[in-house]
Parts: structure tokens; sequence; C-alpha cells
């Protein structure tokens, strides 16, 4: 088994297992929602925030080693250590967060947007990372009818993603430094107008490659 496929694993064990340890030390009604401001404002019962986080992850884990298997084209097998290491990436951000909201709710006062911002940072960069090794597969990646299209619209359209992504990150990480909706603007906004972007990148690269002279449009 691959080592990235065995942390993640071992990550949802444990997150289960301080689940069950600290089931019988929480209140019946713990918060699970936090506004702007840093303050909660959204509450659900113990077993809500103890194991929601990583009964999510036990969910998602399995569907993303399958997707490798199903993919028709084989796309993902192209950049599969990258693959297993984002999905590691993505169960150890959703343990974070898990472990964030217990030590809000077992007493520790932390301002949850600033926690977030690295944390989010950090898989942006990731997706980054990802984006600028993948390959032309069905389930992973900017998946528009143009990058679908043609091979060479995908690997530019997700080599400049790449980029995007990564910048996205590095934004997200100076949102730690920002307050309410500032700090919301500086994690989300980039990603937003990114993905935009990225979307007719790949429309307009593919149109180019279909005006030019028709000998010159097979690699």
């Amino acid at each position: 088994m691959r080592r990235a496929v065995q942390f993640s694993m071992m990550i949802i064990v444990a997150q289960l297992i301080v689940g069950v340890y600290l089931y019988p030390q929480m209140e019946e009604r713990v918060a699970i929602h936090w506004g702007l401001s840093g303050d909660a404002d959204g509450y659900g019962s113990k077993f809500l925030g103890l194991f929601l986080a990583p009964i999510i992850s036990a969910v998602i884990f399995p569907l993303f080693l399958v997707l490798p298997r199903i993919d028709p084209s084989r796309g993902i097998q192209r950049f599969r250590g990258g693959y297993d290491w984002f999905v590691l990436g993505f169960v150890a951000f959703m343990a974070y967060v898990h472990g964030v909201t217990l030590a809000w709710n077992l007493g520790l006062r932390l301002d949850m947007m600033r926690m977030l911002a690295p944390a989010l940072g950090v898989m942006f960069y990731g997706i980054g990372a990802l984006m600028g090794r993948s390959r032309l597969n069905w389930f992973v990646g900017i998946r528009t009818p143009w990058t679908l299209s043609d091979e060479r619209v995908w690997d530019a359209t997700h080599e400049l993603g790449g980029r995007l992504f990564k910048a996205c990150g590095v934004l997200a990480l100076v949102g730690v430094l920002a307050e309410g909706w500032l700090a919301l603007a500086l994690i989300m906004a980039p990603v937003i107008v990114a993905s935009a972007y990225l979307i007719y990148f790949s429309y307009s690269r593919y149109q180019k490659l279909m005006e030019a002279p028709e000998e010159t449009r097979t690699p």
C-alpha cells in the first residue's frame, strides 16, 4: 500500500479515536460554525462536533481511491504519486479543521478565521502543485469541454492553473494578518477569479487551435 494512503488512513482512525475519548468530556451542544467576527453562531450535538469531519473523510477517502481505477482515460495513473499525496493533504486539512473545532469547544478561544487561513493557503498551494502535474482525465482538474477535447489545451490550462492556485495559496496566508471581510476576500476572491479566468483561458486556447491552419492542429 502506498505510503500516502497509509498516512491518510492513520489520520482518519486517529480522529475517530480522539472523538471517542473526548465524548464523555464534551458538552451536549458544541459550536460547529463561526461568523466573520470570530464568534460561534452555529451549534450542534456533540456527536456532530466530534465525528462529522472524520466521517466525511472516511466517506470521501475511498472515493478518491476508486477514481483512478474507473477513469476511462487512465490519465490519473500518469500522475498517481502527486494525486495520492494530494489526497493525504485533503485528509490532513479535514483533521486540522476538526482539531481546531475541538480545541475551541474545550475552552481554547481561537480566532477561527486566522486559524483557517494558513490551512486553506496550504490547500490551495497543493491544488496548484497537483494541477501542474496533472494529465488529461475525466475526474480531476479543470474539466471544461475544451480541456477535455484537446490534450494541448488541457496541458496549457493546467500549467497556468498551477501557477495561479499557488499564488492564491500565498494570498490566503496573508489573510492571517487581516480580519472579517478582508480576510475572507484575501482567502476566497483570488480562487474565484482564478477559476473563472481558467475557464475562459481554456475556451480561448481551444478557439485559437481551431482557427489555426489545419496542418498545424495535430501535435
